[in-house]
């Protein structure tokens, strides 16, 4: 019987799943090599296995692979060079969409970004974490490939414990915390902790991120809105919200507002979490990066008990790391890491990576320089704002990957946004963060993430930011 995987490894081929049919065996392979590119199952420039390989996984004469490689060659859907091996030719050869009569147009990619929440990912430390990859690979024991402790490897948390009581003012023992893929996947247990916990209501602030807002809808909760003002978000008022059983915060930079939370109102947020028996989920998604002022302080740190906090290397490193933690309070750690279970995306290795990564000393040296580059973007930003539309705010200063920009009255944010899609450049209004039920005043105005852009094209970006500034605002 002809087998249809060539998966012997007797043999240093690629695997290849091919179905042969027809009457004979070479026309049966044709025709199931000339079907997998045409339906884009084999892409252009996939190399194939060689003849012998194939052959032997195939369990037919290697004559009849050869031939049949060297027609698809003649027909132009294989390329064949020496010492590159059979290769799919480089030919238009669009995928199929099985059950679809037709293809939507594709969205044009924008030139340029200046999209609030991502760091300049061309400036991620390959060779530093290739080096501490390394390294963790060859210290890791045996047991670390194994399904390990859902909060994650304690070599991480460990150091996280250290890190986050050093720079961030958070109580935190290793035993404290637990390793998630990202603040989503953190929030997204929690919310099922607290609807198991009958918590029915988290309060969330008027503006932040619709689906952070979805994740606790999904998880069954409501999300009443917590106002803000000029001051920032109004956490005195949390005490008459009946109902509410948590809130979620920025505290350290609102997010995206941009103001801290003033040490009277974190005063008041603690005492509503302790007179009600309430959960504070704080979100410090950029704590890393301030400027111009004495870093703000988690607020964790004022009550360990009544306060979850969530951390993540997405504005430090990458989001594409998936690597988040949440410091929980002692009563919470058995809740959470079964809510977790084993079935997450939280790899190892790449937990034992970061670990060494921040005990080598390469993590802090990587946020510092950072930091130099993010405040000099920042600084070119204010400056040529004020140069070329001093009439436009900028606020939001002090901290963070953005600014927000406040637009002359009569100007639509929309119409702004409108403008720069129009000349390649994403970004995005203050509306599109607030809070379906919010009753404030809305705020308008632009999230300018500064953060984003590579080196290379920060300057290209800045320029198209401020000429259609000049040419809707000037």
């Amino acid at each position: 019987m002809v087998k249809s995987w060539a998966t012997s490894p007797e043999t240093l081929g690629v695997d290849l799943h091919v179905d042969l049919g027809g009457a004979g065996l070479r026309s049966g392979l044709m025709d199931a090599l000339r079907e997998a590119v045409r339906s884009g199952r084999l892409t252009p420039g996939t190399r194939l296995p060689s003849s012998r390989s194939l052959a032997a996984d195939l369990g037919i004469a290697r004559n009849t692979v050869a031939d049949a490689y060297a027609e698809l060659v003649a027909e132009g859907w294989l390329t064949a060079r020496q010492g590159s091996g059979t290769r799919v030719a480089q030919r238009a050869v669009a995928r199929q969409d099985r059950g679809h009569t037709h293809r939507l147009p594709a969205r044009r990619k924008p030139t340029y970004s200046l999209m609030a929440g991502s760091p300049d990912l061309a400036s991620f430390p390959r060779a530093e974490w290739l080096k501490a990859a390394r390294r963790a690979l060859t210290d890791a024991p045996h047991e670390a490939f194994g399904f390990g402790d859902p909060r994650g490897r304690v070599e991480l948390r460990t150091v996280l414990a250290d890190y986050l009581a050093r720079s961030r003012g958070v109580y935190a023992s290793p035993d404290r915390i637990v390793v998630c893929s990202g603040f989503v996947h953190g929030l997204a247990l929690m919310g099922r902790v607290l609807r198991a916990r009958r918590v029915r209501e988290v309060a969330v602030e008027t503006y932040g991120l619709d689906f952070h807002w979805q994740l606790l809808t999904d998880a069954g909760l409501r999300t009443p809105a917590l106002d803000l003002d000029e001051l920032g978000t109004r956490a005195q008022e949390l005490g008459t919200q009946r109902g509410v059983g948590a809130v979620l915060m920025t505290p350290a930079h609102q997010f995206p507002i941009g103001l801290p939370l003033l040490p009277d109102r974190r005063a008041a947020a603690v005492d509503w979490a302790r007179a009600a028996g309430g959960l504070i989920l704080e979100d410090d998604y950029d704590g890393e990066f301030r400027y111009d002022r004495q870093p703000v302080g988690a607020l964790q740190g004022l009550d360990p008990e009544h306060v979850v906090y969530f951390g993540t290397a997405s504005k430090s490193l990458a989001p594409g790391l998936r690597l988040g933690w949440m410091v929980l309070p002692e009563s919470l750690v058995a809740e959470v890491a079964q809510a977790k279970g084993h079935g997450d995306a939280c790899g190892a290795l790449d937990q034992l990576t970061l670990a060494e990564f921040i005990r080598s000393g390469a993590y802090d040296r990587h946020v510092r320089r950072m930091r130099l580059r993010y405040r000099r973007r920042r600084d070119e930003l204010v400056t040529a704002l004020a140069e070329q539309v001093p009439h436009i705010g900028v606020t939001g200063l002090a901290a963070g990957l953005h600014v927000v920009l406040s637009l002359p009255p009569g100007l639509d944010e929309r119409t702004v946004v409108q403008a720069a899609n129009w000349r390649g450049l994403a970004i995005q209004g203050l509306g599109a963060f607030r809070h379906p039920d919010a009753t404030s005043a809305q705020w308008g105005g632009l999230v300018v993430g500064y953060g984003t852009p590579s080196d290379s094209a920060w300057a290209g970006t800045l320029e198209v930011l401020l000429d259609v500034l000049s040419a809707v605002a000037g």
